[in-house]
Order: structure tokens, then C-alpha cells, then sequence
């Protein structure tokens, strides 16, 4: 099939990215002698039809710019059969070729069931939670992570002048990615992510070792979907600072995550995934997701994408974790309450 018209739209949480791969989507389309149409707000935009042209001054200055410039919204027409065939009579109407998405989980099985109905679509993973497979990294974690990075080294300039422990949560409902690599990057002396609970009372003794070990403050990274909570952890602690030995303070970055100038490494991801997104519409590769693996351009059917989640990696958990008691007596015994292969069987095992 000949492209001659194809769109794109952003849809789910915005994430740094998404605009340089919008630019790329244009300029590479340009490039073929296709005409590019942008449609705003997601799904919710093309149920409604909100379509314009995409031309190459429209996409100008957008490169290092934050969110996505077509907006995104969250729709429950989308979710029923009634407003999928609205959406494909929508792109039909407008001699629209093939479709381009960039989003996360939830817009991928949008994507798909879209793609089931026979419409040619290519996605682009971008999620700040890095939580989709098939891929070694999603749009907006390398920016993400920096910014978590940023506020972990400034708050603990305040936590050590103070003597402090401070509970910092980032985002990650289902994926403790961001607070794990963020941990490691940041030195932070405890973790706590959905993958490997830890329960409060081995926080406390935790903290408790690192105090006694002379530290003058204790950084708690915190993944929002870890279980019992932040406050929980929270809570417990702060009732327990005499045993402590630190004050309890806590600090939920929230959506501050999310924005920012994409960095270096983000724009040339971005650029290299709207390329090879084109690229595969023209050669007619359709209903897949392109990602990266081992610095390669791959792609993976839309099928595969949204049967899998991909959680923390667990040996890097237990790399944290050797750095965080990997000194002094503990180096050689392991602390009691931490120890992996005992606490975590799975561990044991290398599954």
C-alpha cells in the first residue's frame, strides 16, 4: 500500500521525547514526499476528528521542548468497539494511509485492537515508568532520571545538615524503575519498589545500621507502587525516631517528573525511533512497536508488546544492594534482615 498521508498523535502520560519524535515523524515523512496530519489529544482527538496539517514550520523550535505539542488526553469512548469504529471511519474520511502512536502501556492496547480492525500502525514506546518490553528504554526515562537525580542530590544536602532520614517517592505504579535506577545513581541507602518488598520494619533497621555506622543522613528512594505506601513507611519511622536516631521527612516529587528539556540521549532516541516509525509505514511493516535493543532499531508485533510487562530489573536490585551494606562487618555476613537468597528466595536462584 502507497503512503501518501499518514498521522500521528501522542496519547497517556506525556513524557520528554515525544516532541523530537513528532519532529522526526514530519521531517522523515517530508523527506518521502508524504503529508503529515497531527491529531490533538490522543485517542479523544481521534474519535472526534480533531485533525490538522503537520508541516515542516509547524514542528519548528519544538526539539528541546517538554510534553508533547499535539496534548494528550484519557478517553472511555475509546475502550468500546462503537468508538474504535468511529475512530477508523475518522482516519478513512481524511485519506489517512497509516498512524503512528506514541505512548505507553495503556496506548499500546489501544494501538492494538486499532491495528486488529486492520488499520496500518507503527507505535513508539514512551513511558517514564520504562515499563514496556521489547525495548531496552522508553521516551522520557534518561530526562526522568536526571530530574529525579537532581532533586535526590538537593535534598540531601538539606538531610545531612539537619541529620535526617527522608523518604523521597517517585512515579511508577507498577514499576519500580525509576526508583531503583535513580537510587543507584543518587547513592541512596535504602530502595523500595513493588518487586521486592521490604516491609517497614526492616526500613527502620536499616536506617538504624547506617546510623550506627555513622552516616549523617539516610535517603529513602521509594517507587509510588511500592506496598504498604510511602506514608505507611512514613508513619512507622517517624513514631520510631528516638530508635532512629535521624528526623523523618518526606518528600513526593510527583509530576515534576514528567517535565523538562529532553536531554542529548533523549533527542537522538526520539529521532531515531520517528525515523525508523516512517520507515516501516512506507515498507508496510505495520501493526508493531519499534524499540531499542543493544543499540539496535528493532521491531516487535503489537501482540507480543501488550502480553508482557516488564518490572525492575532484580539483579540490579541486588547490585543496590550491595553497595548500600556492602562495607564493614557486612561486607562478608550480609545484613540479617536483608539478606537475599534467604528473604527473597528467588534470588537464590537467579530467577
Amino acid at each position: 500500500m502507497s503512503m501518501k498521508r499518514i498521522a500521528v498523535l501522542t496519547s497517556g502520560g506525556d513524557a520528554p521525547g515525544m516532541n523530537p519524535a513528532i519532529r522526526a515523524v514530519v521531517r522523515m515523512a517530508a523527506a518521502n514526499n508524504i503529508e503529515v496530519v497531527g491529531i490533538e489529544r490522543g485517542y479523544q482527538g481521534l474519535i472526534e476528528a480533531d485533525f490538522h496539517p503537520l508541516r515542516i514550520r509547524d514542528i519548528g523550535g519544538i526539539l528541546g521542548r517538554g510534553g508533547t505539542m499535539l496534548q494528550s488526553a484519557r478517553t472511555e469512548e475509546f475502550k468500546t468497539d462503537a468508538g474504535r469504529r468511529r475512530a477508523i471511519h475518522n482516519l478513512n474520511k481524511a485519506a489517512i494511509d497509516g498512524l503512528i502512536i506514541i505512548g505507553g502501556n495503556g496506548t499500546h492496547q489501544g494501538a492494538h485492537l486499532l491495528s486488529q480492525m486492520g488499520f496500518p500502525i507503527v507505535t513508539i514506546p514512551s513511558t517514564i515508568d520504562n515499563d514496556l518490553c521489547y525495548t531496552d528504554f522508553t521516551l522520557g526515562v534518561y530526562t526522568t532520571l536526571n530530574t529525579v537525580l537532581d532533586a535526590i542530590d538537593k535534598i540531601r544536602d538539606t538531610a545531612s545538615s539537619h541529620q535526617r532520614a527522608f523518604l523521597i517517592e517517585t512515579m511508577g505504579r507498577n514499576s519500580g524503575y525509576l526508583a531503583l535506577m535513580a537510587g543507584i545513581a543518587g547513592g541512596a541507602e535504602v530502595i523500595l519498589i513493588p518487586e521486592a518488598p521490604m516491609t517497614p520494619e526492616e526500613v527502620l533497621e536499616a536506617i538504624q545500621t547506617q546510623y550506627a555506622l555513622g552516616k549523617p543522613h539516610s535517603i529513602i528512594l521509594v517507587a509510588e507502587g511500592y506496598k504498604p505506601g510511602t506514608m505507611a513507611v512514613y508513619n512507622y519511622l517517624h513514631e520510631r525516631e528516638k530508635e532512629i536516631g535521624f528526623t523523618v521527612r518526606m518528600t513526593i516529587l510527583g509530576h515534576i517528573q514528567r517535565g523538562g528539556r529532553p536531554t542529548a540521549h533523549e533527542r537522538i532516541l526520539a529521532t531515531r525511533f520517528g525515523v525508523a516509525a516512517v520507515e516501516h509505514l512506507i515498507a508496510g511493516n505495520c501493526g508493531v512497536m519499534v524499540g531499542i535493543m543493544e543499540n539496535k532499531i528493532q521491531t516487535t508485533e503489537l501482540s507480543k508488546v501488550v502480553s508482557c510487562h516488564k518490572g525492575a530489573d532484580l539483579e540490579m536490585y541486588k547490585l543496590a544492594q550491595m553497595l548500600e551494606f556492602g562495607h564493614g562487618k557486612f561486607a562478608a555476613n550480609g545484613h540479617p534482615a536483608l539478606n537475599l537468597k534467604t528473604h527473597w528466595p528467588r534470588f537464590a536462584t537467579g530467577d
